[in-house]
């Protein structure tokens, strides 16, 4: 099986159990890493984040001296480039994550709401269907322990689990035996516990005669686990465009299946007029948000947390 199609299937397994899943997201503070597979798990104040909006909180805004309290000059309130501040005043208002208003031609901005307490523990995922074809997984693995960004990472295979596998990977990794046609899945072993609230190691570049490394403070960690934990929450893990083609026929999780090739299909990189079983036609309509929000706590279109509307956003 594909990583792809395997991915898909894993994603709609787990959101089926009523969990935040997304995909594909920077697992990194300063290096390069892409995690397979992000599970949100809710924390105490998961309603009041998800009253808010269904968008991305812009990370500037919720690292501002911006509060609920008296309304502050917007310059006065980030400590970034301007262009970057301007940018999340903009996106916080537009999510109704801050309120602004204008006083003697400048800017004021103020919280709707405190951020809240939202995020109970990040798992990060690495899919990998066949072990026969480990690539990079040793190092990625590595990588995701010595971090530490997430709370429990995890190895996602279709192959049978050898101890020669365990071996070859980081004692706290625990390993899933997921099989997508019958949508069972084996716990071989438990993930254990990261420390998330202390320092990290964070592998930059490996070379043969070469390891370039950096050590992340807490702080760092603590403001990208934040980051990551609400790029999850925006995207989901339904982030691929459907063919348009009449051959492609989603199935009831909104994968992009194929009725000619009999899988799902990355359309930006399979799909087309080279394809022989290709026949054009509009994208299908699939509706991501409303299985997203009858399977999970993720709210598409809340209710929001303005406490007034008279005054606000009205600029000469």
């Amino acid at each position: 099986m594909r990583e792809f199609d395997f991915e898909l299937a894993l994603c709609a397994h787990l959101e089926r159990e009523g969990r935040l899943v997304s995909r594909q997201l920077g697992g990194h503070v300063h290096g390069r890493r892409v995690l397979d597979t992000v599970v949100v798990e809710p924390g105490p104040e998961f309603d009041e984040r998800a009253a808010i909006t269904a968008d991305r909180i812009p990370t500037a805004a919720v690292e501002s001296d911006v509060g609920p309290g008296r309304a502050r000059y917007w310059k006065d309130a980030f400590d970034c480039h301007p262009d970057r501040a301007e940018r999340a005043v903009e996106l916080a208002v537009e999510r109704g994550f801050f309120e602004r208003e204008r006083r003697g031609g400048r800017t004021y901005v103020r919280q709707t709401t405190r951020y809240p307490d939202w995020i109970g523990g990040l798992l990060a995922v690495e899919n990998k269907p066949d072990l026969g074809r480990p690539g990079d997984l040793e190092a990625q693995l590595r990588t995701d322990v010595s971090l530490a960004l997430a709370d429990r990472v995890v190895l996602a295979t279709a192959s049978y689990v050898t101890g020669a596998h365990l071996n070859r990977i980081p004692d706290a990794v625990g390993v899933w035996r997921f099989d997508p046609e019958s949508e069972t899945r084996e716990v071989v072993r438990e993930p254990t516990p990261l420390p998330t609230d202390e320092p990290g190691v964070e592998l930059l570049d490996e070379r043969p005669s070469r390891t370039d490394v950096r050590v992340v403070s807490a702080a760092e960690k603590a403001r990208a686990r934040r980051a990551l934990a609400e790029r999850a929450y925006a995207k989901g893990w339904r982030s691929f465009d459907y063919p348009a083609c009449a051959s492609c026929d989603p199935d009831g999780d909104g994968r992009p299946r194929c009725a000619w090739k009999g899988r799902d299909v990355l359309a930006s990189k399979e799909c087309g007029s080279d394809c022989d079983g290709y026949e054009a036609a509009s994208p299908p309509t699939v509706d991501g948000d409303a299985l997203r929000a009858d399977r999970t706590p993720w709210v598409p279109d809340p209710d929001g947390r303005r406490r007034r509307q008279s005054g606000l956003d009205r600029f000469g």
